[in-house]
Parts: structure tokens; sequence; C-alpha cells
């Protein structure tokens, strides 16, 4: 029995030594890590960021009623494109009650005045032609006269304005006539609402929203770290998300002097008029991103950002340049523009240097096994 497992014990050792020796074997044959190299080229670096926000009609009116009442007509629909003068909408006048009486009883008293002032007059006209009165006497009797007419006048035509909206037949008030040229852009009432006027204590009750959609302006967000370097007339391209790849020019009129805190960060709002193409038709509200160039640098030397590395305690940048077969030194480098991608090179290398890919990805040997499986 002992002898059988003593069999068995010299078996295990024997695997193992033959197992350890395979892959000892194995381990050692794998070939070295072949670093490729890439060199230095002349090219052009522009640094660039995207201030997202929408394009909005750069003249956009409110059109609200001069008198209160029931809409009683809407003539326009949205998607119309109106003329100045055009008619919006027509308002039907339901006139206050107290306000009603107060006028009625106006138009009362001032034909009570006329009367006796009338009276007055006449009386005094007899008198002045007898040389009984002096002439300042009827002149101020003629003066009242006048007077009392006028009051009539007004107070009836008041009436009027109250009862109707408007006096001799005129439709300036209880007619809402567009303002501006363009498109309707919004109706936000509907036939039979109550709408109110505009006064010093109600913005009063918006009609339409008409607005010029052949000048649309950009309005976007920059962070405060870029704001600095923003300049008025600088070119921007701007991409709507409705249409595809189309690119639209801008130019950039408006910068904030005052930054907004949004979720931590500063954010200043700018403006920019976009030029518009004839072959698209841009809608109020389209969200939009602005590409805005803040610096550029032509024919410059420069490398992949890549292909960098920084020391461990210094932060300082290097590459490692090759000086024989698969043999590097190390070369520290002087950075300036970058656009993310590339980083231009201002001393340190030249083009003919060949700098070292350092971070390639090595591949698993048991992923290939599997996958090759």
């Amino acid at each position: 029995m002992k002898r059988v497992f003593r069999y068995i014990l010299i078996i295990i050792t024997i695997l193992g030594i033959v197992f350890a020796t395979g892959f000892f074997i194995n381990s050692n044959s794998q070939p070295a890590v072949q670093y490729k190299t890439q060199q230095a080229k002349k090219t052009t670096i522009i640094k660039k960021t995207v201030a997202t926000g929408k394009v909005v009609p750069e003249d956009e009116v409110e059109i609200k009623p001069q008198i209160s009442g029931i809409l009683e007509a809407i003539l326009v629909k949205e998607g119309d494109k109106i003329k100045v003068g055009d008619l919006i909408a027509k308002i039907k006048v339901i006139p206050n009650e107290s306000t009603l009486n107060a006028a009625l009883g106006r138009v009362k008293n001032a034909k009570f005045n006329l009367d006796n002032t009338t009276l007055e007059f006449n009386r005094n006209k007899q008198l002045f032609e007898k040389n009984v009165i002096s002439t300042q006497d009827y002149n101020n009797s003629e003066l009242k006269f006048n007077q009392a007419k006028q009051e009539l006048i007004n107070a009836e035509n008041d009436l009027q304005i109250i009862q109707l909206g408007t006096r001799d037949g005129g439709v300036a008030n209880t007619n809402i006539k567009a303002t501006i040229s363009g498109t309707v852009l919004e109706i936000p009432v509907k036939k039979g609402d109550q709408v109110i006027e505009s006064n010093n204590f109600n913005p009063g009750t918006t009609v339409a929203f008409i607005a010029n959609l052949e000048n649309m302006v950009f309005e976007g967000k920059v962070d405060e770290a870029e704001v600095g370097k923003l300049k008025k007339g600088m070119d921007l391209k701007i991409n709507l998300g409705a249409i595809g790849d189309k690119e639209f020019d801008a130019k950039l009129r408006f910068v904030a002097p005052k930054g907004v805190e949004e979720q931590g960060a500063v954010q200043f709002k700018i403006e920019a008029d976009v030029f518009l193409d004839a072959d698209f038709f841009i809608r109020a509200g389209y969200s939009a991103n602005a590409s805005l160039i803040l610096d550029k640098k032509v024919n410059v030397l420069a490398i992949e950002e890549a292909l960098l590395q920084f020391d461990a305690e210094t932060k300082a940048p290097y590459v490692e340049v090759e000086i024989g077969e698969q043999k590097f030194e190390r070369k520290d480098v002087k950075l300036g523009l970058s656009d993310g991608i590339h980083v231009e090179i201002l001393s340190g290398i030249t083009e003919k240097d060949k700098i070292k890919v350092w971070n390639i990805t090595q591949p698993n040997k048991l992923e290939n096994k599997v996958s090759i499986e």
C-alpha cells in the first residue's frame, strides 16, 4: 500500500514539473512589445467652443386690444403672413354697469347745464343788443354757452365709446390690427374669450404673437472660462437640430456683461445675427448649437495629444524619441495651442524626430484564444 502511494506521489511531482516547465517556456516565447512611432507635422489648429441655445425672431410683437370686451371674431390663423394694418380680430364691447350709469348721468347733467346756459345766453344777447349790459358780460355768457355745448358732445362721445367701443361709426378700438408685418406665430385666445385692454395696472390680454421670420437671432450661453475670449463681430457657425448638416453663418453682436449661475457654473448670454438661406424655412424656437473660433494658428508644428506623457512629480509634458532600434529617450516639450486632438509644439522636437506611441493596447492572449474558439 505504501509502495502504491509512493508511485502516485512521484507521478504527481513529475506532472507538476512538466506543467511548470511548459508554462515558463510559453511565457518567455511571447514576442517583445514593438512600439510604433509617429512624427510631428505642420498643420492648422483651431480651438473652438460650442454654445447651446435657440434661434428666435429679431422682432416679435404681442398684439393687445385697446379696449376690454369679448372676442367676436378671429380673422387670421397661426402661420399666416400679414402686413401692417391687417385686421386680426374684432371685439364686442360689454360695458360695465357702473361705468355705463356714470356716463348716462354725465350726459343728462350736460344737457341740463346746456339748457340753462342757453336761456342765459339768449337773455344776455337781447340785453346786449339794447346796450343794457357790457360787452364783457356778453362775452362771458357766450363762453359759458359754448363750453356747455362742448361738454355735452364729450359726454355723448364717452357714452358711445362705453357702449360700442367707438364713436361716430369709427372702428379703431373694436378692431385689432397688426402693428408689424410678419408671420402669426401663435394665437393664445379663441372666439368668445374675454380680453382686457393694457393699462397701468394690467399688461392686458395677448391676442396674437407676430414676428418677422426673415430676421433671426441666435440666443445661447457660454461658460465663464471662455467668455473672455469672445469679441463682438466674431464669426459663428450655427447648426440647427431640425435641419441636418446644414450650417448657417452668423456674427456675434452681444455678450452679456453679467453672468448667471446655473448648476454651479456661471453662464453668460450671447446673441448673434443669423444669415439665413432662402432654401430653408426656419421656424422660431429651433434648438441650435453655435461654434465659435476662439483661437487659430496656421501651419504650426503639432503632434497628437495621445503621444504626450507627463512627469509624475512635476507634471511637465514630454515625449519619447527613438534613438535606435526600439530604443527611446525622453525629450521635454513646450506646448502651445490645442484643439483637443492635436497640440502645437513650441520647442523640444523637430519634424524629423520619431515619437514613441506609448499607450498602445496589447491584445489579451486569453481573449484571443476565446475568440478563435
